[in-house]
């Protein structure tokens, strides 16, 4: 049966967008990492009979009539979405939902607290949250959640159809998955991948460390702004500052060239498969090599990262236990990939049946067509790593500015086209019937 699925995700895993074009209209959702699972949860629906749709923007009440008539139903994967500064999106979306006629299948969302799940400060936002799951249930069987710390804050708020699923992203390679590691240990000359929440100020002294002792190590950001940082230099609100942290082009890691950024999950994942190790605060950065076959660790920071790593079986600390001087070479001795590799397995049945109770297949029970979706993305020509302006070849720079202008071009027409449309507008309300047909003349 012909099923037409409206996914919510900033763009489908085959849209080609330059890292300008990715900046501009922040294709990322401000991280990068949004990426990783929702073109996950793309491949995992993508059997024969489904058409995918990203909703591309944000999905709001007034569409609501537009998708009853055009999808059969909505699929939302969500990441921290039960968090404080989330709640002016997730009350759109909760107004949609009520709108919406088909089924809702939410997958992933998980809440955002400290490590230790401080309920208190999950209060203001208890209400939006309830709403929300009120919405979703009224429409769905149950509620996929990341890991034990949402299931619990759910169940608090009266809701137990609620369902541990993990997150689609480590469900990129169906039920084959097993991480091994290939080195004995890691050395100087070891290439080590570095990830940063830059608001995890406690990372300065593991960044200082790792720079000193691993001249191959390279650190991969996530944020929009350090996009915009890499492209074009520091903003203007930022120029000639410095930080610790690899906020600015005055940073050793910007000088020296050791910073890659991805606009893609493809070309992210290919990079980091060339990587000995891979370590840091962020949940998806880690998943990321971890899907690409790179050993990773996490540094869980919050509920969110700390439950992901928990339901996976993710080798982690949590960030208050790393001491200043921890070295990639102890977390990589340290690193057990068991509970990870013999777990997966039943863990994929966990989401597969959740989808199946949805009326939802997987691609990776659909014949060829998990293969057909990856013939699919090696075939597509993504961008490469963008690379801090200060380093990027002459060429390739010239390409930027030739992009940005071409980019600016647009935007001034488009401007011009919403100016002189106002002006319009303002026309018809100001000169009477007789005039504005005089001026038609």
């Amino acid at each position: 049966m012909h099923q037409r699925i409206l996914l919510r995700a900033r763009k489908g895993p085959f849209d080609v967008l330059t890292p300008e074009e990715t900046f501009a209209g922040n294709w990322i959702g401000d991280n990068s990492g949004n990426l990783v699972f929702s073109h996950a949860a793309h491949k995992l629906l993508a059997t024969s009979t489904a058409e995918i749709t990203a909703t591309r923007s944000p999905a709001g009440p007034r569409l609501a009539d537009e998708i009853n008539e055009r999808h059969d139903v909505f699929v939302v994967p969500l990441a921290n979405a039960f968090r404080r500064s989330f709640v002016h999106r997730l009350t759109p979306l909760t107004k949609l939902i009520e709108r919406l006629k088909i089924p809702v299948v939410v997958l992933g969302v998980g809440v955002q607290t400290n490590v230790d799940g401080d309920r208190e400060y999950l209060r203001p936002i208890d209400e939006p949250v309830r709403a929300f799951c009120k919405a979703v249930l009224d429409r769905s069987h149950s509620i996929g959640v990341r890991g034990e710390v949402t299931e619990s804050y759910l169940n608090a708020l009266g809701f137990s159809a609620v369902e541990q699923i993990g997150c689609p992203s480590m469900f990129l390679h169906g039920e084959e998955f097993r991480l091994e590691k290939t080195r004995p240990e890691l050395t100087a000359d070891s290439k080590v991948a570095l990830t940063i929440s830059p608001y995890v100020r406690s990372m300065a002294s593991v960044v200082r460390h790792h720079q000193e002792r691993y001249p191959n190590l390279c650190y991969i950001p996530q944020d929009l702004r350090t996009l915009g940082t890499l492209l074009y230099g520091d903003a203007p609100e930022h120029r000639g500052q410095s930080s610790d942290i690899p906020l600015h082009t005055s940073h050793p890691l910007f000088a020296e060239d050791k910073v890659r950024m991805f606009v893609d999950p493809w070309t992210w994942m290919s990079h980091l498969s060339g990587y000995d190790f891979a370590f840091g605060t962020r949940i998806h950065g880690t998943i990321t090599a971890l899907v690409a076959g790179t050993p990773g660790y996490l540094f869980a920071h919050d509920s969110r990262t700390l439950e992901l790593a928990r339901y996976f079986g993710i080798p982690h600390r949590i960030m208050r236990d790393v001491p200043a001087d921890v070295d990639a070479a102890d977390l990589y001795a340290e690193a057990d990939y068991t509970a990870l590799n013999d777990g997966h397995k039943a863990r994929f049945e966990t989401i597969t049946a959740f989808l199946a109770k949805h009326d939802l297949g997987t691609s990776f029970g659909d014949g060829d067509s998990a293969a057909r979706f990856d013939r699919r993305v090696a075939e597509t020509v993504f961008p490469p790593a963008v690379r801090p302006a200060a380093a990027t070849p002459p060429a390739e720079l010239l390409t930027r500015i030739e992009r940005l202008r071409d980019e600016n071009a647009k935007l001034t027409a488009t401007v011009d086209a919403v100016r002189s449309q106002q002006l319009r507008e303002r026309i018809k309300q100001a000169v009477p019937g007789t005039v504005r047909r005089m001026l038609r003349r």
